[in-house]
């Protein structure tokens, strides 16, 4: 099983796109599990409460898993992102421009949203 990465601008952009994550993501992936870091969650989280829309975080914490930051990396948010995709070969799924040139310098697949309906894998 695939483990992925979420950041949250990516998730955010999952949610407003309306896309069907399990159909999309397992086109890309195959069986797959989200990896959720604790900061993100709060991010999420904050972010929720200044929306009118909700961002379906009961379905996010149903299909992932809470993954503890990696402590050499720091307490920034792209930095553990960084770290966990590097060491464990896992994909990110994020449409932060600056998070998916860090990603891509460091030879991580990055997953996006496309054409506001479709994810796509960067390599």
């Amino acid at each position: 099983m695939q483990k992925v990465l979420v950041d949250s601008c990516g998730w955010v952009a999952i949610v407003d796109a309306g896309i069907h994550l399990d159909l999309e993501l397992g086109d890309l992936v195959g069986n797959f599990e989200l990896a959720l870091l604790p900061k993100v969650e709060t991010e999420l989280s904050h972010l929720e409460q200044k929306r009118s829309n909700t961002l379906l975080l009961d379905l996010l914490m149903q299909k992932s898993t809470i993954i503890p930051a990696p402590s050499e990396a720091g307490n920034h948010t792209d930095d553990q992102l960084v770290a966990l995709a590097v060491e464990n070969s896992w994909p990110v799924i994020t449409i932060d421009s600056r998070l998916k040139a860090r990603l891509m310098e460091a030879g991580c697949q990055v997953i996006e949203v496309a054409q506001k309906r479709r994810l796509k894998m960067i390599q």
